[in-house]
């Protein structure tokens, strides 16, 4: 890429009707040269569809998508598109972080995302870890994320019987094609964690669902890690059929669960209550999510194209 300020378009996916897209407005601040930038809502209900349509539209030579709750600083963009000033670079990623004014609750997921026991290699998804680097699908998180324009158009954008997973497994064809994709610690935006309990299964259920499909349609050796989950679900609910001699498995996974708090919170008095409960409840879920996905129906191509999807064009300010 021969400019350090080539177009970009950033894509937010929002409901209809709704009417705070606090995306948008963030990226209205971007310090990024007006007539370099566009911002287009696409509301609808399927996400997948939404962007896909959205990037047919789009003007950019970088696509950056945010999820429509996604805060990024004012120089989050420029800071992120200088990576590709290298031609091999494809996809650019990095962490969103909870905000300084979140709850109580709020901080205790986003402690439990970003630790490696609950979320594996994806906790960098959640906090910052490490330094610049080559990576993969299991680092980078849509809500904000940098896409060369040319590169989700060659391997034909986002498949739409998913969501969620529907970068994942765009990712995985564009890194078997030798692109590069970056994770950078500081490409960051504040984005909120689940506010309530139920809501943060619910969301545990829908990235397990979303897995499961993936590998339905995508199957790749680099989703066998999360099968996982779904096997500890298999082997709990077995527990109670089984000889004494075989629930050993159960007192390490409890030693496990410890010095992951210990290493998030060195207080066990404090960290048990506050984080123990979550982490145990984020492989239930995704395990119970996992396994309902292994059999959901998958919305096929010709109803896809019926799907409403409505664009929006939101001018930078001055």
């Amino acid at each position: 890429m021969t400019t350090d300020h080539p177009t970009v378009s950033v894509i937010i996916a929002a409901r209809p009707g709704q009417t705070e897209v606090l995306a948008a407005e963030a990226a209205r601040r971007f310090d990024y040269p007006r007539d370099q930038l566009e911002i287009l809502v696409a509301r609808g209900r399927q996400p997948s569809v939404q962007r896909n349509r959205a990037v047919a539209e789009a003007r950019g030579e970088i696509i950056y998508f945010l999820d429509d709750d996604s805060v990024p600083g004012p120089h989050t963009l420029r800071h992120g598109v200088a990576h590709f000033r290298d031609d091999r670079v494809q996809i650019v990623g990095g962490p969103n972080l909870v905000p300084n004014d979140a709850t109580a609750l709020e901080r205790a997921f986003g402690d439990v995302m970003g630790s490696w026991l609950a979320f594996g290699p994806s906790c960098t998804r959640y906090r910052r870890v490490g330094a610049v680097r080559d990576s993969g699908e299991k680092e980078l998180i849509l809500c904000n994320m940098l896409f060369r324009r040319a590169a989700f158009i060659r391997h034909g954008g986002f498949d739409e019987a998913l969501y969620p997973n529907e970068e994942n497994a765009l990712m995985d064809a564009v890194q078997h094609a030798g692109g590069r994709l970056v994770y950078d610690p500081a490409f960051s935006v504040e984005r909120r964690p689940r506010q309530t309990l139920d809501a943060f299964l619910r969301m545990l259920m829908t990235y397990g669902r979303g897995r499961a499909e993936q590998f339905r349609l995508h199957p790749t050796l680099g989703s066998l890690p999360n099968f996982v989950p779904p096997a500890f679900l298999a082997y709990l609910l077995a527990c109670p059929l089984l000889p004494t001699v075989l629930l050993w498995p159960l007192a390490f996974y409890a030693l496990a669960v410890l010095a992951q708090i210990v290493a998030l919170q060195p207080c066990l008095v404090c960290g048990v209550p506050r984080l123990a409960p979550l982490i145990v409840l984020s492989h239930l879920g995704y395990g119970a999510g996992f396994w309902s996905g292994l059999f959901t129906r998958l919305v096929p191509p010709e109803q896809r194209r019926e799907i409403a999807v409505t664009l929006e064009r939101i001018s930078p300010n001055e």
